[in-house]
């Protein structure tokens, strides 16, 4: 029951989806972290959220056995903000966070940057598609999150520009040193 976690499969939860992902790099921003937040609305349908925070661990996680950045995305409860040596300060809104923003896309890439290396690990309908993989080397941190929304859950899946737009706003305003862009890639050409 996908309304138990986002409120509903109408345009308020379908908005809801972004801003778990955001609220994510917005914690990051708040512990001294991050300063710049990219959300792009991508001619598919889907969203990619880039942030250059310290990147999601992808070490193996000491309880779970497998990398961190899966648990993070496999696991209710599972982020930073449930673990009192994370954050001081958390914007998250319910705390869902990123396991059922995958749960509820038909396909979720994250790509993770962090310890020298590129890191990504693929998903499809929250399962992993396969084990996180080392594709390159990074001289930079942050994490990249592009989902695309299951059109089987969500009536229209179709994001407005205006509602995140306005949401992010008042997100940096409130937000010290934090700057946010939105790109909509859907025809529109709108930032």
């Amino acid at each position: 029951r996908p309304g138990m976690y986002i409120g509903s499969t109408g345009e308020r939860g379908l908005h809801h989806l972004v801003q778990e992902i955001v609220d994510n790099a917005v914690d990051e921003a708040m512990a001294g972290y991050c300063d710049t937040i990219l959300v792009t609305l991508q001619a598919d349908g889907g969203v990619r959220v880039d942030d250059n925070g310290r990147g999601i661990p992808v070490e193996i996680h000491p309880k779970e056995g497998v990398p961190a950045v899966q648990v993070v995305f496999s696991t209710l409860h599972a982020g930073g903000k449930f673990d009192s040596q994370a954050y001081a300060v958390s914007g998250g809104l319910h705390g869902v966070g990123s396991s059922v923003v995958n749960a509820l896309s038909e396909s979720l890439t994250v790509d993770v940057h962090r310890d020298g290396g590129a890191f990504q690990m693929r998903f499809e309908r929250g399962d992993a598609l396969g084990p996180i993989e080392r594709i390159g080397d990074a001289s930079d941190t942050g994490t990249t999150t592009t989902f695309l929304p299951d059109p089987e859950i969500f009536e229209e899946p179709d994001f407005d520009f205006e509602t995140l737009a306005q949401r992010f706003r008042e997100t940096a305003f409130l937000t010290k040193g934090l700057h946010m862009r939105l790109d909509d890639r859907r025809g529109e050409g709108r930032q």
